[in-house]
């Protein structure tokens, strides 16, 4: 009974939207560290629809903003979606104190077949609502431009079926020439078979889909402006942003979805054609990382976890310009915790007995034997991550959330990955 209602609830949602149509919504947020404004750019549309189709009216967690789209008739939630924005983390620098910037954001929704509200709303760290904006989007208006895609090169290196059926991913060049296509298609290999090989990616690697979009660049390598290399390239990616070495990120998501209309995706991947370390994750945008460095393949997978899943960083250096985290407000990101409401968290997961937070005895127990016990019996609560080594918990002592050699997810990220996988495509 229970799956015929979900069916009759997807049937009666998607009753209000043009199948296989997708509405791409482009925006500019701007602000400084105090003030965030939304202004809508363009819509426009396309055919086929790579987005999930069960699970519309919800999200899998708050993220740091949301977008939704309502049937302008009847109220009813035609789609929703949480996200991240490079913009909200620019907010926390000192930058943001002295200088108004401006950040391109795009999001992609299933047109709808008469007129609907979209709504996006950006929020603060203890998740209240910071800057919002609605606006109509009408199937008829004139000016929502239509799009007739060229796609670009590509293959697939996993196909289980349709993208109406499965969880779609692009991994995109970024510094490959035309002439690099090969190594692309290699790097993208090593990609796929990193994320798949750690649990529990494996599990559910027939809900996937992975295409590799070999998008030419004029130049081979990425931007590196601390050495004063810029380089023409597909994305225009560049290290140094906000003037953090490793930090490896695209300011141009326009140009970024321009590239990969034609192509059916859902989540990004782009791979960076350079040895230099670094790279990005943020939720429900992009993956970002280097795919020449010895480190790549526990790199992309840390990234993918903040993009694909919304995990956090279980790492800590205290350098960051504001904190991210307060001991009033809990984290939305499954993996951390300031024990302000952890019973939403992995409190089912500890072991009987465990001391919350746990000890440094705990930690120095599974330094020593950890390797031959189960995982779940580290389960626990352990002080230092979301960058700051006071007032928050991470769920196990190393994860791949935390560190390259970790051998993999802990059991709390494995378990907040396999929530998100099942409500795509449950």
């Amino acid at each position: 009974m229970r799956r015929f209602l979900i069916i009759c609830f997807m049937l009666s949602a998607f009753g209000l939207m043009a199948q296989d149509k997708t509405l791409r919504v482009d925006y500019i947020f701007s602000g400084t560290d105090k003030t965030q404004e939304i202004a809508l750019d363009e819509m426009s549309c396309f055919d086929g629809w790579a987005g999930r189709r069960c699970n519309t009216d919800s999200v899998a967690v708050r993220g740091n903003g949301q977008i939704s789209m309502t049937d302008a008739a009847t109220g009813k939630v035609l789609y929703r979606q949480s996200f991240s924005t490079l913009f909200q983390e620019w907010q926390t620098t000192e930058e943001a104190t002295r200088l108004r910037r401006a950040f391109e954001n795009v999001f992609l929704l299933p047109m709808p077949s008469a007129p609907a509200v979209v709504k996006v709303e950006l929020y603060d760290f203890k998740g209240n609502i910071s800057a919002s904006i609605s606006h109509t989007a009408d199937p008829s208006d004139i000016l929502i431009r239509k799009v007739d895609p060229v796609a670009a090169p590509h293959i697939y290196i996993l196909e289980n079926g349709s993208p109406e059926e499965k969880i779609d991913v692009a991994v995109v060049a970024e510094g490959y020439t035309a002439d690099e296509a090969e190594l692309f298609y290699a790097d993208a290999q090593k990609a796929v078979d990193a994320i798949l090989s750690h649990k529990p990616f494996d599990k559910y690697a027939d809900r996937f889909n992975f295409v590799a979009v070999a998008l030419p660049s004029s130049d081979s390598g990425v931007s590196v402006p601390g050495n004063g290399e810029w380089k023409k390239t597909a994305l225009g990616s560049h290290f140094n942003t906000f003037y953090m070495d490793r930090y490896l990120t695209t300011l141009r998501l326009r140009q970024m979805h321009d590239a990969l209309c034609g192509i059916p995706y859902e989540h990004i991947v782009i791979l960076a054609n350079t040895d230099t370390y670094g790279g990005g994750g943020i939720f429900n945008s992009y993956t970002l990382t280097t795919a020449h460095h010895p480190s790549f393949e526990p790199v992309v997978v840390h990234e993918f976890g903040h993009s694909f899943a919304g995990l956090a960083d279980e790492y800590y250096y205290d350098d960051q310009f504001v904190e991210y985290y307060y001991p009033d407000c809990e984290p939305w990101e499954q993996n951390i915790t300031t024990l302000f409401d952890f019973g939403s968290k992995w409190d089912d997961m500890l072991p009987r007995f465990v001391s919350i937070p746990a000890t440094d005895a705990a930690e120095d127990v599974w330094k020593q034997i950890g390797a031959g016990k189960s995982p779940d019996s580290f389960i626990g609560v352990y002080e230092g991550a979301g960058y700051q080594s006071k007032g928050v918990y991470r769920p196990f002592p190393d994860c791949r959330m935390k560190t390259n050699a970790a051998d993999g997810f802990c059991p709390v990220c494995q378990r907040a990955i396999a929530r998100i996988i099942e409500f795509y495509s449950e």
